[in-house]
């Protein structure tokens, strides 16, 4: 179970950021999960309610928003949601991943005094 591992690395970047910007506490986290990440949400926040306890995240909400997997054609940028075959209809090049296989801390509230 990654997840355990991945809240951990979570909670100290925001320990971290926190006491960077001297806050007393973390309010919220908003995290962005690909649906390609190998992350399951559920045990996500299950770690993450195991883990929060004793470190400046105790009562901090956390926010998981889910980002679905997009591919885009490097050449001409033309993007192919998920399921559709990975090669460019115009331009028959191999396209890359664009979105979907991510694992974003994209906000922090903070109480500062």
């Amino acid at each position: 179970m990654h997840e355990w591992g991945l809240v951990e690395t979570l909670l100290r970047r925001a320990e971290e950021k926190a006491s960077e910007h001297g806050a007393t506490a973390v309010r919220r986290l908003t995290v962005s999960i690909g649906e390609l990440a190998g992350v399951e949400p559920d045990l996500f926040e299950a770690a993450w309610l195991e883990f929060r306890a004793g470190t400046l995240c105790a009562n901090a909400a956390l926010e998981v928003r889910s980002v679905v997997a997009e591919w885009e054609c490097p050449d001409c940028k033309a993007i192919v949601a998920a399921g559709g075959a990975l090669r460019c209809a115009a331009c028959r090049k191999p396209l890359r991943l664009r979105a979907g296989g991510e694992i974003l801390l994209e906000r922090m509230e903070l109480e500062v005094p």
